[in-house]
C-alpha cells in the first residue's frame, strides 16, 4: 500500500510546484505592471497659444543661443491675405517682398501666390524655422487679422531644462509641462478650424460617394457621357432626366 501513497505524494508535489511557478509568474506580471504605471510620466515644456502674448521673451530668454520657440502656421485658420499683418508691417511699407518690407527681421516666412479670385490675391505663408528666432512678430502681427500663426517650442531642439527660463520668465505663465508623446498645443480657434476642415472634407467624400453610386445605376449611355466619351444624342434631353429621376429614386 505504501507505492500507491508514494505516487500520489509525487503527483501533489509536482501539482503544488506548477501552482507557485504560476503564482510566482502572476506575481512577477503584476509587479511590472504596477512599476509602470507607478513610473512618473515623461512631460516636455510647451507653449499655451491661448495664453501666449509674443512679448519676445521666448526669444531673450531661452537658454540657447537660439531659442527653441518657433513660429508655427495653422492653415486650416489663415486667410492667405494679401495684406498679412504677420508678414508686412501695419505702416510705412510696400506691397512687396523685399526684406525693408517685412515683419520678420531674419526673413523667415515664405510667401507664395496662390490664385486670383473675385479680383483678390490669395498667398500661402510657411515658416522657415531654422530662420525663426522666436522673436513672436509675426505673431502679434498675424493676430490683427485670423490669428493663425502661433509659438511653439520644438522639442528636437529644447534641451528640456528641469526649470524653463522662458517659463520663469513669461509674464502670463503660458508656458507649461505637457505629455511628451502629445507635445503640441493649438490655440482654440486653431483646433476648431482643422475640426471644421475635416467634417467638410467628410462631407464632401461623403457626397462624391453618393453621386458615385447614383451614377453607377444610369443607363450606359448617361454614363458615358458624363464621362465625355459620347454626345447625348442617342437619348433625347427628356429621357435623360428620367433616367436621372429613376436614379435619384433609387
Amino acid at each position: 500500500m505504501a507505492e500507491p501513497n508514494n505516487k500520489i505524494d509525487r503527483r501533489g508535489f509536482v501539482a503544488d510546484g506548477i501552482r507557485v511557478m504560476g503564482a510566482l509568474g502572476l506575481g512577477g506580471v503584476a509587479g511590472l505592471l504596477a512599476a509602470r504605471r507607478g513610473r512618473p510620466e515623461h512631460l516636455v515644456w510647451q507653449i499655451d497659444p491661448d495664453k501666449c502674448i509674443a512679448c519676445t521673451n521666448c526669444q531673450t530668454y531661452c537658454v540657447l543661443d537660439v531659442s527653441a520657440a518657433k513660429s508655427v502656421q495653422c492653415f486650416a485658420l489663415c486667410g492667405y491675405c494679401d495684406v498679412c499683418t504677420g508678414y508686412f508691417p501695419t505702416k510705412d511699407f510696400v506691397l512687396e517682398t523685399g526684406v525693408e518690407n517685412q515683419l520678420c527681421p531674419t526673413g523667415a516666412i515664405r510667401r507664395k501666390f496662390i490664385e486670383e479670385k473675385g479680383g483678390e490675391r490669395f498667398f500661402e505663408y510657411t515658416i522657415d524655422e531654422s530662420l525663426c528666432i522666436g522673436c513672436g512678430k509675426c505673431v502679434a502681427g498675424c493676430r490683427l487679422m485670423n490669428g493663425s500663426l502661433y509659438l511653439q517650442i520644438r522639442q528636437d531642439r529644447c534641451v528640456h531644462c528641469n526649470e524653463c527660463a522662458i517659463a520663469v520668465a513669461c509674464p502670463t505663465e503660458a508656458i507649461r509641462r505637457v505629455p511628451a508623446d502629445t507635445p503640441n498645443l493649438l490655440s482654440k480657434a486653431a483646433a476648431e478650424a482643422i475640426q471644421s476642415q475635416r467634417r467638410k472634407r467628410a462631407q464632401e467624400g461623403a457626397r462624391g460617394g453618393l453621386r458615385r453610386a447614383q451614377s453607377s445605376r444610369l443607363p450606359a449611355p448617361v454614363k458615358q457621357a458624363a464621362a465625355g466619351e459620347l454626345p447625348l444624342a442617342p437619348m433625347s434631353q427628356r429621357a435623360q432626366e428620367r433616367a436621372e429621376e429613376r436614379a435619384h429614386d433609387g
